[in-house]
Parts: structure tokens; sequence; C-alpha cells
């Protein structure tokens, strides 16, 4: 029998349940990963609470859409792919599983060098950071401005920027301070006098600025900073940002994701699998529980920045 996270009404974290179910079957263009560790991500919980509108409850889901495992079966029409193969598995329905069925052609190959926990942990924020900083336009010469730099997104556009050779800065919280400036960030702290601090960490200007975190105060110091509003996209008021003039990606944005989006998102899994395998780019695991302790692990993601990725390990 497999294990697997279920909630059937909306709610807190209380809502998670663990059940058994019989082990799946692949469908003929499917796999059935062995699960060894998936991501929890800020978007389970909006889904999970009510917060991100979605369809009615049915039947039970389960949250989840990172994952990485072993190849367990596969489907007849599968080709490339064998029990045992080491796979992370993108855009994956229902991760918090021991057993996940996931198309063929969103599987990636996991490096030997790379952890299960990073592993899983990359997904979301990897593939968010290099399509919006692609998106925006980040290259070589660019002044970037993060809102929201210790989230796991944060963490990855630092990174993926500097790489692009733009210059960061970024906000946060004066305790992540210390670790933005080893990822290659100009930290600047949240609070009043948000604006002056930010003109002092570039006196030349900004050029792209990405809003992870949606406060006021970042929004507005945006506008104060770059005139032309194309250049400031947002990951988390994406139904206000039409009416801001700003672009936005994901964030309960009612404007679906483009295919050239899309592809830039896959386009980031083997990237930066490849990167973290080589070492050149840092995953912060701030927790490690089992899926049993699913709920645990929502409050923790819930409760506030946990100091970088929770995931859970089968």
């Amino acid at each position: 029998m497999a294990t697997q996270i279920q909630y059937r009404r909306l709610g807190g974290p209380e809502v998670l349940e663990v059940v058994s179910v019989p082990d799946p079957v692949p469908p003929d263009d499917g796999v059935v990963v062995a699960v060894r560790a998936a991501g929890v991500n800020p978007i389970d919980g909006k889904l999970r609470s009510g917060t991100r509108p979605s369809p009615p409850i049915t039947q039970p889901r389960v949250p989840g859409s990172d994952a990485a495992g072993v190849v367990l079966s596969v489907g007849s029409r599968v080709t490339g792919w064998a029990p045992g193969d080491e796979v992370v598995v993108r855009d994956a329905r229902g991760a918090y599983t021991t057993h996940l069925v996931a198309p063929a052609s969103h599987l990636v190959r996991k490096p030997a060098a790379v952890s299960w926990e990073e592993a899983a942990a990359i997904g979301v924020p990897a593939s968010t950071a290099h399509q919006t900083l692609v998106s925006l336009g980040v290259g070589p010469g660019t002044t970037l401005l993060i809102h929201g730099g210790s989230g796991s997104v944060g963490r990855a556009a630092i990174q993926l920027a500097r790489r692009m050779g733009a210059t960061v800065v970024a906000t946060a919280s004066p305790a992540n301070h210390d670790r933005l400036r080893e990822l290659g960030a100009i930290p600047v702290a949240y609070g009043p006098g948000l604006l002056e601090r930010l003109r002092d960490a570039a006196p030349k200007g900004y050029d792209r600025i990405l809003d992870a975190i949606g406060t006021d105060e970042a929004l507005e110091a945006s506008f104060a900073l770059v005139e032309d509003r194309s250049r400031i996209g947002t990951i988390v008021v994406g139904p206000r940002a039409a009416g801001l003039g700003i672009r936005a990606w994901g964030g309960g944005n009612p404007v679906p994701l483009t295919a050239d989006e899309l592809r830039l998102r896959a386009e980031a899994y083997p990237l930066v699998l490849d990167l973290v395998a080589e070492g050149a780019f840092q995953v912060d695991i701030a927790r490690s529980l089992p899926l049993e302790e699913a709920a645990e692990a929502a409050r923790l993601v819930e409760g506030g920045h946990p100091g970088g990725k929770v995931v859970l390990t089968a």
C-alpha cells in the first residue's frame, strides 16, 4: 500500500490526513515514482486553505508539486526511462505521497551529486526565479531589486541573477542579511525609510524589480524607483497587477503563463540541477520532516520564513 497526505475540505494544516491507498499503476505514457522527498511550497497551503481559488472539492486532494525519487514502473509507451532511474518530477500533481504517478515528459534526471532533499527543493523556487528573470530581461549590467530576498524564490533569484551578470539588491529582515550577502546580494532592511535605503544601495538606480513579497511598502518603493512599470514584475499580487500596470506571473494572476514562459520554467530544472551538482548553486534546507508530519511542515512554511526550504521525506 502507498501512503498519501490528503485533505477533504478546505482549512488549515489540521485538515491534512495520512491515508493508505493501493499502489498505483502507470498509465501508458507515464511512470510511477517512489518518492524520496517532496518540496513544501507556499502555494500548497494557499490552495488547501482556499486563499487561492480552486474548483470545489469533490474527491480527496493530495498537495504538492515538487518531488524527487526513483522510477518504480513505466507505461507501455514510455521510452528513455526505466525502473531504478533517479529523477525529479516537475509540475507534479500530488507530490505528498510515497508513490507518485507522473507523465514521462515531466521527468528530469537527477545528478548523483544532488541530494534527494535538494532535488525536491529546487522546483517551484528555481523555475519561478529563472522564468521571471528572463521575462524581465535581466542580464549583464542590470541592477535588479528583489523584494523578499530571503524567501526560497528570492534566494534562487539572487543566485541566478548574479550568474546572468546582474547587480542584486534584496530586501529582507536584518536576521537574513548575512546569508543574502553570501549569496551575492546587497541586503536592505524593510520598514520606515526603505526608499532612502534602497536609493543609497544603488545610487545609479534600478533597471528591473522583482516583487516576491507583495506589501504596499514594497510596491510603493518600486513605483518611486522605476518609472517604466513594465520593468516591474510580481509573483504574489497577480490579481492587482493589471490595475497597477506591472507584470505578473502566478500569484493568483488570472492570465495564465504563456507557452514561452512555461518553456522557461521547464528548462530551469536541468539547468539548476547541474549547477547544484557543480556546487555553483546553493539550496538552503531549513527542515526535513517525515511525510507523516506534513501538517507540521505546513505550519512551518505558513508561519513565516523558516530560513530555507521545508521538505518531506518518504
